[in-house]
């Protein structure tokens, strides 16, 4: 069996001067510069990567449209995910109408860690934004924290035909070394639902004090609880340059993967991320 294309499905662009990453603050040090295609390129050639997918950092339309440019212009971006206004019905079913027609849009990503309302992936405005994701066929990444994870099962429980994917894994708490309530949480939507988990750039979510060796009991868990069909590697570079660099995460993952049969590994490392958003793989 030949090694499958890699795909790094979690990566950003960014502009500061853009103006709307209300997030991305000078006191961020080395995240608060410009990140380019021309930044991330040498990184996959160094370790192999050879697609990606962008996902969006700014919630703005604009953004979005600015992805979708970068993604026109480049060879190996084959999937953006970008941001809509889901409260808004009027707005955003006519919006990923014309979207889904972009080749490499794949789908949304609202920021559900940012958003102070726990519960607002469950209002009733979102409802008939989720059924046109459905009817489209397009992702849902799901950007939420330990404390979402029992609205998120709720949301997969309403809409069983969206396609859903953790980011980052949630977000589990390495840095205070705590496993529960995390685990057992994230374990039942692997169990109940058919969501995916991307292991993405987790290593920020580390201490100071910290390696990368801390957060392997974490991708361990989420491998039993999602087996190696419905996880996903992703960078989250350039955020985790907070914590680490693209080359020692990616040989992280490696190492942690080369016990796995060779079709799990090239499941973990793009299969799924090019079955799960529909990936087109050709050049």
């Amino acid at each position: 069996m030949t090694m499958a294309t890699v795909i790094d499905c979690h990566q950003h662009f960014w502009q500061p001067e853009r103006g709307d990453y209300g997030w991305l603050k000078p006191d961020l040090g080395v995240l608060y510069r410009d990140y380019m295609p021309s930044d991330l390129r040498p990184l996959l050639e160094q370790t192999g990567v050879q697609r990606s997918v962008l996902v969006q950092a700014a919630p703005t339309v604009d953004e979005t449209r600015f992805m979708l440019d970068i993604a026109a212009r480049s060879d190996f971006v084959i999937g953006v995910v970008g941001w809509i206004n889901m409260e808004n019905p009027s707005e955003s079913i006519p919006l990923l109408g014309k979207l889904s027609q972009i080749d490499k849009f794949v789908g949304v990503r609202p920021m559900i860690q940012d958003i102070k309302d726990p519960e607002w992936m469950l209002s009733p405005k979102l409802e008939a934004t989720f059924a046109e994701l459905i009817r489209l066929d397009l992702c849902f990444d799901a950007l939420v924290l330990p404390e979402h994870l029992s609205n998120l099962m709720k949301l997969l429980r309403r809409y069983p035909d969206l396609k859903v994917v953790v980011d980052h894994g949630a977000k589990p708490l390495i840095g205070a070394r705590e496993m529960q309530p995390w685990a057992d949480d994230i374990a039942a939507i692997a169990e109940r639902s058919d969501a995916f988990c991307k292991i993405s750039g987790m290593i920020t979510e580390t201490s100071e004090t910290q390696t990368y060796d801390d957060v392997i009991p974490y991708c361990n868990h989420l491998l039993e609880c999602f087996g190696a069909n419905r996880l996903m590697w992703g960078s989250d570079w350039p955020v985790l340059n907070l914590r680490g660099s693209y080359n020692d995460w990616y040989k992280t993952i490696a190492r942690w993967l080369s016990p796995l049969a060779e079709a799990d590994r090239n499941a973990i490392l793009g299969v799924n991320a090019a079955r799960f958003y529909a990936l087109s793989l050709e050049s």
